[in-house]
């Protein structure tokens, strides 16, 4: 059985000492070192070669982030696991296009953190339940995002007026007078380009245009 050489990052002593204590009840894992910042953990990497570094992201001197950029670049075989007490997309994110291979929460229960080693070794990915959530939820967010760029890039220039004019709380006669229009036309083009950003009522329009600094509060 191949033994899976691990070292530990963190700027907390007790959470270091925590983890080796528990990786010391799996049979194929050995603790070979740690670090308590990002700097001192590329230095260990360099002198140890581990199999697999798990690397908090808050740290000083040199940030996780950093850190494991910096090892994917100069020690591509070595997997890389993030730690970290938040979940949010905030930090999966940017740990994943730093090169981690892996997103463990603080809080996740021992076995998943066995689980991502055994998952990083045998090189493939793992992230704990919330973070995934996290990333699922994200990228959603910039499907969503991208989507409504999509939209708004096809609305003409009249109708792009009528919606900052609506938007505004002007009335469709309000916006005919301005825009020296027709009632009927400012109605049409209110519907068109509702159809177009999928938006299905006042209240929905105003806050897409407040998102899209159309207007601004």
């Amino acid at each position: 059985m191949k033994r899976i050489a691990v070292l530990i990052v963190d700027d907390h002593t007790l959470i270091r000492d925590g983890i080796q204590a528990l990786l010391a009840l799996v049979a194929d894992v050995d603790v070979v070192g740690e670090a308590a910042n990002g700097r001192e953990a590329l230095a260990k990497v360099r002198q140890l070669l581990p199999d697999v570094v798990l690397m908090d992201l808050a740290m000083p001197v040199m940030s996780g982030f950093e850190a494991i950029r910096r090892i994917r670049r100069e020690f591509p075989a070595t997997k890389v696991i993030a730690l970290s007490q938040y979940n949010d997309s905030e930090y999966v994110m940017p740990a994943i296009e730093a090169g981690a291979c892996g997103f463990v929460t603080k809080m996740a229960a021992f076995s998943e953190l066995a689980a991502a080693i055994h998952e990083a070794q045998r090189g493939d990915a793992y992230l704990s339940p919330s973070a995934a959530t996290a990333l699922v939820e994200r990228c959603r967010e910039k499907s969503l995002s991208d989507e409504s760029e999509d939209s708004y890039g096809r609305l003409t220039d009249r109708e792009r007026e009528v919606l900052k004019l609506v938007a505004e709380g002007h009335t469709v006669r309000e916006i005919a007078d301005m825009l020296v229009l027709s009632p009927k036309t400012v109605d049409w083009c209110k519907t068109s380009l509702m159809r177009k950003l999928a938006i299905h009522n006042k209240t929905e329009l105003i806050k897409y245009a407040i998102r899209k600094r159309v207007i601004s509060l």
